[in-house]
């Protein structure tokens, strides 16, 4: 068994709260934030920058992002790194804290460019200070010149606090933007550095929370969610234990032509340690067994709906868009037990609005796990606009039907009903593949039927689903051909090994 490793959650912010936070630390004594971040930066980048015979380019943007690089350029100066300094803004224009660091870079000897020098690749390493968090016009011009130089560079690229170009909130590209290897950000994680494109942006990341005790400047509304919750979603087992004590699930779906969807949902359900699996197929002719997975309990649809032991039911999976699919969302959303709502369910309750009162008057838990588009249709947005604020977008789901959502795709965002949100970090490209969805919403009904809390069981389901794809990645080298059944085995060797020690297990 590989030994687990578990990351901490951390806080997450928006701009806004950014600036509150920055405001609130002025208003303490400290006014040597913008020090304090090029002097961090200056740190990270020297590590990084360690062939001193070659220099360091720093680009200089119009705004305080600029004011950091100015700092990032005079330390190096006087650690005797050479450093080009490019300006791409006017002194004049500069905010006062960002023009006395423009003045010290000068003081301190350095000259300041106003157009990139030949050759870039001859760098030892690019430190972009173009934009930061405030940015939210597309780049064009000459700030797309630079940025596309940058990239073609081949130079290692430090971005500081965001790589100039990326929403810091949405994590969208604003016409373009850096890819930056290494990405410092300040004070804390902003979320478009974890979703979206900001993953493929950012590189490398690291924080500096420029010494100031960010949580008590204001709570995190927000959180990356960690593989420590792992240890913690469920209890080890007692040995006095027998199938009943780790709960019933009943998958629901499995139209004609679908039935895979539904074991796929059904096999990680039991792999991930439900008690008892049963599968409900609304084909005419459901399978009588699954010859992969004979523990699994098939049955008609009817006669899984009507189960009063269920622990938590699983709704979509190869539903179909049919009217027994829309009899069937109708009758599952009346039952009070614990409910995942995936796949053809949510485009049903989305196209229906009596689905959507039923779904949101619900009493006992609900969990959706929409994609990007069917999150659209459940919000009637386009799928554009979902992903331009993915945040707002699962905030805003989770309070219309009172329910967790997990918002999937690259930084998958939990939102629940109180206005507050996870992101998840763990994943790869290799997850775009058919079955995915189905096997993440069988892990989250095992984790609800053993017990866990909707919020926790959703939150623990993604980060695990995603740490089960890196893992196969690692075993096949790289992320083409990561099957749902691989993933779901890689799930549950480590939720195993996040529960028990590596000494016997209870």
């Amino acid at each position: 068994m590989q030994a687990f490793n578990a990351v901490p959650s951390l806080p997450v912010y928006r701009t806004d709260e950014i600036r509150r936070i920055e405001s609130s630390a002025q208003g303490a004594g400290f006014s040597d934030l913008m020090e304090r971040a090029g002097l961090a930066a200056a740190e990270l980048a020297r590590a990084l920058a360690s062939d001193t015979r070659k220099p360091v380019l720093v680009l200089a943007g119009p705004g305080n992002n600029g004011g950091d690089a100015f700092v990032v350029a005079r330390h190096l100066k006087q650690w005797w790194h050479r450093v080009v300094l490019v300006h791409a803004g006017e002194r004049a224009r500069l905010s006062a804290d960002a023009a006395a660091a423009f003045d010290a870079w000068g003081a301190a000897g350095g000259q300041t460019l106003s157009e990139l020098p030949t050759a870039l690749g001859s760098y030892a390493l690019i430190v972009d200070g173009l934009f930061g968090i405030g940015l939210e016009r597309s780049l064009s011009g000459r700030y797309a010149e630079l940025v596309a130089s940058v990239n073609a560079s081949g130079v290692p690229t430090l971005a500081l606090d965001v790589p100039s170009g990326l929403h810091s909130n949405s994590g969208r590209m604003l016409g373009c933007a850096v890819r930056a290897r290494y990405t410092i950000t300040f004070i804390a994680l902003k979320p478009g550095l974890l979703t979206l494109d900001g993953p493929d942006c950012c590189g490398e990341l690291h924080v500096s929370d420029l010494d100031l005790d960010v949580a008590s400047l204001l709570a995190p509304p927000g959180m990356t969610i960690g593989s420590a919750i792992l240890r913690t979603v469920l209890p080890a087992r007692a040995r006095n234990s027998h199938k009943g004590t780790f709960g019933s699930v009943g998958i629901v779906g499995g139209a004609t032509g679908m039935s895979g969807a539904a074991l796929l949902a059904a096999r990680a359900a039991i792999n991930l340690g439900s008690g008892r699996v049963y599968v409900g197929f609304l084909a005419k002719d459901p399978l009588s067994v699954d010859a992969l997975q004979p523990e699994l309990m098939l049955r008609a649809v009817e006669e899984v709906l009507g189960m009063d032991a269920l622990s938590c039911l699983v709704l979509g999976p190869g539903l179909s868009h049919s009217a027994g699919a829309k009899r069937c969302v109708d009758r599952a959303l009346g039952l009070e037990v614990p409910l995942v709502v995936d796949a053809d369910a949510l485009n049903l309750i989305g196209a229906n609005a009596e689905l959507q009162h039923l779904c949101s008057v619900r009493s006992a838990p609900t969990v959706m796990t929409p994609h990007p588009a069917e999150a659209a249709r459940l919000s009637g947005k386009s799928t554009a606009e979902i992903q331009d604020d993915r945040i707002g977008a699962a905030l805003w789901l989770a309070d219309r039907y009172r329910a967790v959502i997990a918002l999937k795709g690259v930084g998958t965002v939990v939102a629940t009903p109180d206005g507050h949100y996870g992101i998840n970090t763990s994943g790869n490209p290799g997850m775009a593949s058919a079955g995915m969805g189905d096997v993440l919403s069988g892990v989250l009904g095992a984790l609800i039927a053993q017990g866990a809390p909707a919020v926790t069981a959703t939150c623990a389901a993604v980060c695990l689903h995603g740490l089960a794809a890196d893992r196969c990645r690692q075993q096949v080298g790289g992320p083409v051909g990561i099957t749902a059944s691989e993933v779901t085995v890689a799930a549950r060797e480590i939720l195993n090994s996040a529960i028990y020690s590596s000494t016997e297990p209870n």
